[in-house]
């Protein structure tokens, strides 16, 4: 799931966001739940319970600096 044809993923869960920043189980649902809500800085798609963040998205966000 998440993958292109590659193989390469296409989306992130919310436990590869808490991966790549280093930070706890809950402030990465509670970063993610704020990004969904105020659409942005990256998109966040909510999917039944799950979110599914576009891995184009945020790595274009990350890359730019991550809001600093």
């Amino acid at each position: 799931m998440g993958k292109s044809e590659t193989g390469e993923k296409i989306v992130y869960e919310v436990k590869d966001i808490q991966n790549l920043l280093g930070i706890g189980r809950n402030t990465a649902y509670e970063f993610i739940r704020q990004a969904y809500k105020e659409n942005g800085p990256f998109r966040v798609l909510k999917i039944g319970d799950g979110y599914r963040i576009p891995k184009e998205s945020f790595d274009r966000w990350i890359n730019s600096g991550g809001g600093h």
